[in-house]
């Protein structure tokens, strides 16, 4: 039987799987440069970025799934919050609730989620609103500087959190 691996496990793996698909989209950009881009290109560039995004959700569904055995029952992330809140982690609490509400826009697109994290005066990451989206129709830039890493630091912080 093979042993699992830990979140901080899973965390780095998930990071350097986002770090490949981040360098073929900037690798592609760089060959495009000025110009609207191929076909083959522009495939190439979508499906990193859903490839980031299948990322993001599938770290965050493992971190909720592994730390549920904290709270009795109810929504994971809003008792996280609480909990951080409570604790004296306010900036935490705000950082990990934001990236829950970015993963649930990836997953279900406009909604609750996508209005609450668009009232947010200092977001950590792009959000864009419905009429700003992209051709791709993303509402959250998981590409941006920043997005992915920020996303696993939040988790690592809240796994250590939970697991003190």
């Amino acid at each position: 039987m093979e042993v699992s691996q830990s979140v901080p496990e899973l965390l780095a793996a998930a990071q350097a799987n986002a770090d490949t698909h981040k360098q073929k989209i900037d690798e592609t950009l760089a060959s495009m440069g000025e110009e609207q881009g191929s076909e083959a290109q522009l495939n190439d560039l979508q499906a990193a970025t859903s490839a980031i995004e299948l990322l993001a959700v599938d770290i965050f569904a493992v971190f909720e799934a592994r730390m549920q055995h904290h709270f009795k029952r109810g929504p994971f992330s809003r008792k996280l919050k609480a909990l951080l809140t409570g604790a004296g982690q306010p900036e935490l609490a705000h950082k990990i609730y934001q990236y829950y509400l970015a993963i649930n826009v990836l997953k279900h697109g406009i909604g609750s989620s996508h209005r609450e994290l668009l009232q947010f005066p200092n977001q950590f990451f792009d959000v864009k609103s419905a009429k700003d989206s992209d051709a791709s129709g993303s509402l959250i830039d998981v590409t941006a500087q920043g997005f992915f890493e920020g996303l696993t630091t939040a988790i690592l912080e809240s796994y250590t959190f939970l697991e003190r």
